[in-house]
């Protein structure tokens, strides 16, 4: 199983940004799929998540009303749509997925660096 992530970059403040991650090898269905992001000399915290069983959607307070997860199930493919992108947003962004709600997330990509210039 690998979760392939993809779309970063380098942007301005107020820039936008869509992530990707593409799962192979294996499909979540309906699983669970988010979005974490670990800024330098911090730890890593949770973004957004992408519930399959309900189609429900929740977001850092960070990030509530600028980004939006989504996932297109014939592409094996979680979203993260950024708008109006802040220095603060940049950081490293993993996908993660797993089959159960509440349980750990066993599955990472490898990250994909977003860095937002001021």
């Amino acid at each position: 199983v690998q979760l392939q992530a993809s779309g970063g970059g380098l942007v301005q403040a107020g820039d936008s940004l869509r992530l990707s991650c593409r799962t192979s090898g294996r499909t979540f269905s309906p699983g669970v799929m988010a979005w974490f992001r670990q800024a330098p000399g911090k730890e890593r915290v949770f973004v957004a998540i992408f519930s399959g069983s309900d189609n429900s959607t929740s977001y850092a307070d960070s990030v509530r009303g600028r980004f939006t997860i989504s996932r297109d199930n014939a592409k094996n493919t979680v979203y993260l749509q950024m708008n109006s992108l802040k220095p603060e947003d940049t950081a490293v962004y993993y996908c993660a997925a797993k089959d159960v709600p509440g349980s750990v997330y066993r599955y990472w990509g490898q990250g994909t660096q977003v860095t937002v210039s001021s």
